[in-house]
């Protein structure tokens, strides 16, 4: 993070030039008190000048809105970008008129971007991990469902077969909706086979 130091006759002086200075909320700056500083005798002899060091915090939402932007352009797709910053995650939900091209075949190019933007936004980051979730069109949660629904279907097939079945090849995150939705079956159980980017869930039938 950037460092700065600045004076004011109180701290709480030094802070509001700093966020004059910076043209920031309080909410993105880190404040050290280095001096409290001292209205001396009378207020005329010995006054000393508060001292803070002030440290700007890393905007996650706005370095994700400018590479997000640069990407889209270089799409040709013109979309809103609306973000929401918590402690430990930055969701981020694209609106626009094109979207099947941002989403990709199974939310491949979706994957991929969101994938982009947490390297970017985490690089050479000596803050907390932000977690990146993007999305468009609630693809996800309707992904989800597809996914669900999914697991249930196979493992109904494999109980009745009673032979196990290889889904396709998906990303970590669809594994474990596969893997949690299976859990608690009784008759089948799922596990991972494969190297990335072609790791799959197979669901087999308990012995």
């Amino acid at each position: 993070m950037k460092t700065f130091e600045v004076l004011g006759k109180t701290v709480d002086e030094a802070i509001k030039n700093a966020l004059k200075e910076l043209d920031v909320t309080e909410d993105k700056i880190e404040v050290e008190v280095l001096e409290q500083g001292s209205k001396g005798l009378l207020g005329l002899i010995g006054t000393k000048p508060a001292k803070i060091l002030v440290k700007l915090k890393k905007d996650y939402a706005k370095e994700a809105k400018a590479f997000l932007k640069n990407v889209l352009d270089a799409m040709g797709v013109e979309v809103e970008i609306k973000i929401v910053e918590n402690k430990d995650s930055l969701n981020i939900n694209l609106l626009g008129s094109n979207m099947g091209t941002v989403i990709g075949y199974r939310g491949e190019t979706l994957d991929s971007i969101q994938y982009l933007v947490s390297l970017v936004i985490n690089k050479g980051n000596d803050d907390e991990y932000k977690r990146v979730v993007l999305d468009t069109e609630n693809y996800r949660a309707k992904r989800e469902e597809t996914l669900k629904h999914l697991a249930q279907k196979t493992a109904f097939k494999v109980k009745k077969i009673g032979k196990r079945i290889r889904l396709e090849a998906m990303n970590p995150y669809e594994r474990r909706i596969i893997h949690s939705a299976l859990q608690n079956n009784q008759e089948v159980y799922t596990y991972s086979e494969g190297e990335e980017p072609f790791r799959r869930v197979v669901i087999d039938i308990k012995k």
